[in-house]
């Protein structure tokens, strides 16, 4: 990794730290629009969540809806997901 987009642990917990809420299964939550939004180096931050335990949340099937244009907003494929949730005393 390049020195000038290197990240410190500390600077990445700070960061999740500010960026993140209670959750109600006890941990934080982090959304992942509010990394993208920091401008800080995402990919980083993201493998340092992941590496704390954090699952990624765990969204409901998008319904399908009738109509003409239907059966084609549903079907979008996988992608990111849009929160992670740390455990308890992962941010300590």
């Amino acid at each position: 990794m390049d020195e000038a987009h290197h990240i410190e642990d500390d600077e990445i917990r700070v960061l999740v730290r500010s960026l993140s809420r209670p959750h109600s299964s006890g941990g934080t939550v982090i959304e992942r629009a509010a990394i993208m939004a920091s401008g800080a180096d995402c990919a980083a931050i993201i493998a340092w969540i992941v590496a704390h335990d954090a699952e990624p949340e765990e969204l409901p099937p998008a319904a399908v809806g009738g109509g003409l244009h239907g059966a084609r907003t549903g079907a979008r494929g996988p992608s990111a997901p849009r929160r992670y949730v740390l455990p308890a005393g992962a941010l300590s």
